[in-house]
């Protein structure tokens, strides 16, 4: 895994690294401060800066070695740099990084002349103070990065100091490898070479909002005993040159800042051998919530025609590579790592598609695929008025994880997820989800039910196909209603919502109605319940056309019929599952013929 992602970062060298920068101080040939600009982008609020590839950098071990306090060199913070700090005064050790960064100036300017120049206006305390207060003009604040422009010139992007900065950075490197113990010659754990292992590993940042830190979190560090093994100490258990190790953090964090996708508070980043058109990557079907005028398992489908005709011949010798990331406690938690042949990933994300196909409630025709944040976010209850949403989605954590590699890998659905949802669409019904009485009303409500109906399909579906049973359409669970379903459990869940819309049909809005009140107990019982309600149902039939209650009877026969020997005592949740899928399919055609009615009203009235 290590191999490949440091393979992202081929131009990745040891003491470099890209950063963002928010302010730039810009300087004249003479040392006079000629204005302090901001190098964000104005159109975007949560602009972080410029972007420079190659800023100088050190660890947070290079910057304590010795016991010398230390700052970064070019790139630092306004705090360090200008002393600013408007709030209160700046401590002794703001001011001894301040002094070490006008040091490295100067030592630097040997090299590269400007730089003496800029050392020089930060000693002058009248210049310091028209930085500090044009920063304080500009709303900045002291974490916020800065650097130094002079005349037409960022200074960072120039190459003169690169040399100088090589050899610099060597001396405390040198130092605190003599301070430490020496470590013997070690096979590299990403290239194979023999070298001696750099003692500790650069942070992982971008994983802020998934349970990362702000400073960075480590994915490669044994900082205690228990995580050792013979005796060795630190990052020797998981030996590095230092080379390797800046190109696999370097590759990660590129990936995080440019191609992360978050995930019910996760980081997915994925790459290919070669590259791949964006109209041919499957990927962003899965993740993208924006809207697409070609549905997903459309799109998913004729891709994979493509590739079993050869028009793509490419792409099905291609391998991708999917990351799923989160932090914890510091450290970079890697939820699953999954690779592969791209045939395979497009044949998964178009099973996962066609496994997910459902009809809409409201319309009784297949709806667009859901996405995977909301698919697994269906897994929660609502969300609570201020409630953030990585705690929100915390719960989920085990879960999310499964439903992706169910996605991309083609794995079962788990049996926890499936019970998670029976629980969760019991309480949508007695809350009255399915009672909306306009396509507006509670319209998040019926989607996410749509959603959670779609993945207890694909949970049967996986799991027969998984035992080798048949996949005939008599015996599998469709996108819209099966009359010919197995199942009992599933006719029962039919009955009830016969039932249920020949008392609304003949008492109109009823408040707390069959569904209200009997669904908890006739999925899980339903011999007790479906029985009486069937009886009871006559009563309204009688209150209907005489025409329109042949017509609701035949469909409760009908039913009946298929129930064959009766209704079962007892619903295991499996059965309640298919249970909730036979309510929701049966509702949904019933619908489906009464907008086809209305519509044929509606043509006969024009």
């Amino acid at each position: 895994m290590l191999k490949r992602i440091a393979e992202q970062a081929k131009e990745s060298e040891p003491g470099f690294a890209a950063k963002y920068v928010r302010w730039a101080i810009w300087v004249d040939a003479d040392g006079n401060l000629l204005d302090v600009v901001s190098l964000a982008d104005e159109d975007d609020a949560r602009s972080r800066g410029r972007l420079f590839a190659k800023c100088p950098d050190q660890s947070q071990g290079e910057l304590i070695a010795g016991g010398e306090i230390r700052s970064h060199f070019l790139v630092e913070t306004a705090e360090v740099v200008a002393l600013f700090r408007p709030s209160s005064s700046v401590g002794a050790r703001t001011s001894a990084k301040h002094l070490y960064f006008i040091d490295l100036l100067k030592n630097a300017g040997d090299t590269m002349p400007e730089l003496k120049t800029l050392a020089h206006f930060l000693q002058d305390e009248s210049n310091l103070r028209l930085v500090r207060d044009r920063l304080a003009q500009l709303k900045a604040k002291p974490t916020d990065r800065i650097s130094f422009r002079f005349q037409s010139q960022f200074v960072v992007e120039s190459q003169e100091w690169h040399g100088w900065w090589k050899s610099q950075r060597g001396e405390p490197a040198a130092n605190s490898h003599r301070a430490r113990k020496p470590q013997n010659v070690m096979r590299c754990f990403v290239t194979g070479q023999l070298v001696e292992p750099v003692p500790t590993h650069n942070k992982i940042k971008g994983l802020t909002g998934s349970g990362g830190q702000a400073s960075g979190d480590a994915l490669v560090s044994f900082d205690k005993e228990a995580f050792r093994s013979y005796g060795m100490t630190q990052s020797a258990n998981a030996a590095m040159s230092e080379q390797a190790m800046t190109a696999y953090v370097d590759g990660l964090n590129n990936m995080l800042r440019d191609r992360a996708v978050t995930l019910a508070g996760a980081k997915i980043i994925y790459w290919y051998d070669r590259t791949v058109r964006p109209d041919d990557d499957p990927v962003p079907w899965l993740l993208d919530t924006g809207r697409d005028e070609i549905d997903a398992l459309a799109r998913a489908k004729a891709l994979l025609d493509s590739l079993g005709t050869g028009t793509h011949q490419e792409l099905a010798s291609n391998h991708y590579y999917i990351l799923l990331l989160s932090g914890m406690a510091g450290r970079v938690m890697v939820r699953d790592w999954d690779h592969g042949q791209f045939d395979e990933l497009a044949r998964n994300i178009w099973r996962w598609f066609e496994d997910l196909a459902m009809t809409s409630m409201w319309y009784g025709y297949p709806s667009r695929t859901p996405r995977m944040e909301r698919v697994v976010t269906s897994l929660l209850p609502s969300r609570l008025p201020g409630q953030k949403y990585e705690d929100w989605v915390k719960p989920i954590g085990a879960q999310r994880n499964a439903l992706w590699r169910a996605a991309i890998h083609g794995d079962q659905i788990s049996f926890s997820t499936m019970a998670r949802l029976v629980v969760l669409c019991r309480q949508s019904m007695i809350g009255g989800a399915s009672r909306a009485v306009t396509r507006e009303a509670n319209s998040s409500d019926i989607n996410t039910l749509q959603v959670r109906m779609a993945i207890m399909k694909a949970y049967h579906l996986r799991k027969t196909r998984s035992e080798g049973g048949k996949e005939t359409v008599e015996d599998q669970l469709l996108p819209e209603l099966n009359e010919a379903h197995p199942s009992a459990a599933y006719h029962c869940g039919r009955l009830l919502a016969v039932l249920a819309q020949v008392q609304q049909r003949a008492l109109g809005d009823v408040g707390a109605g069959v569904v209200e009140r009997y669904y908890a107990s006739a999925s899980s019982t339903p011999s007790l319940v479906l029985g009486r309600l069937t009886r009871t149902s006559q009563f309204h039939l009688n209150k209907l056309e005489p025409g329109l209650a042949r017509w609701w009877e035949d469909r409760i026969t009908g039913i009946w019929t298929r129930l064959g020997d009766g209704v079962p005592k007892t619903l295991t949740l499996e059965e309640q599952s298919l249970f909730a899928l036979g309510y929701y399919q049966q509702l949904a055609a019933l619908r489906k013929r009464a907008n086809r009615k209305g519509d044929a009203a509606k043509e006969e009235q024009l």
